[in-house]
């Protein structure tokens, strides 16, 4: 179930009060924690089961929201913890093949196959960061939450944060110049050989 897919439920006009705030933030935050989970690691093939956890554990915690303008940060501090657990139980079980392929429902092969690249490059880069760097640098720089919302999601201190995304940024930056110099020489070799 990708993101485009979220399932509609009732109209909001049929839905008691609560069952409307679960609605409301089920259609806003779906796709973004969908994502978020992608991001930090979650395998595609599980996905759809981890998106279901976050939103069961948003269910279930829903009288703990204090205010619709924090749902953001709060929805996303669950998919954090929710993608933790899959990771940990994914080393446990690392012998396990994984596709990790994007389904593009447009039409268009070419543009297909560049998004495809894109998504494998940033996740091959996002591997590069280890479980302390990656959730805060894809909060703040995939997922646009400020520093001080991400430090609220991962329950750390702001000067930790920032020192953090520091470090990821620089990694992450490494972590691709290597990459594009790789590509760079391999064309060059290509060029050479015909």
């Amino acid at each position: 179930m990708s993101p485009q897919h979220a399932p509609c439920s009732s109209s909001a006009s049929d839905l008691l009060p609560s069952e409307r705030s679960r609605e409301g933030l089920y259609r806003e935050h779906f796709a973004k924690g969908w994502r978020f989970l992608r991001r930090l690691g979650v395998p595609e093939a599980h996905l759809d089961d981890a998106a279901q956890d976050v939103f069961l554990v948003v269910g279930r915690r829903l009288n703990t929201l204090t205010s619709l303008q924090v749902a953001r940060a709060w929805v996303m501090g669950i998919a954090y913890r929710v993608a933790s657990d899959y990771r940990k139980r994914e080393k446990r079980q690392a012998g396990e093949a994984v596709s990790d392929t994007l389904v593009d429902p447009r039409p268009d092969p070419q543009r297909s196959s560049e998004i495809r690249e894109a998504v494998a490059l940033l996740h091959l880069l996002l591997d590069e960061l280890d479980d302390d760097k990656r959730p805060v640098f894809v909060l703040v720089e995939l997922e646009q939450l400020s520093v001080v919302e991400a430090a609220e999601v991962l329950a750390v201190n702001l000067n930790t944060a920032h020192a953090r995304l520091r470090a990821a940024r620089a990694v992450f930056d490494k972590a691709h110049q290597r990459i594009l110099t790789i590509r760079h020489r391999q064309e060059a070799g290509r060029n050479i050989a015909l």
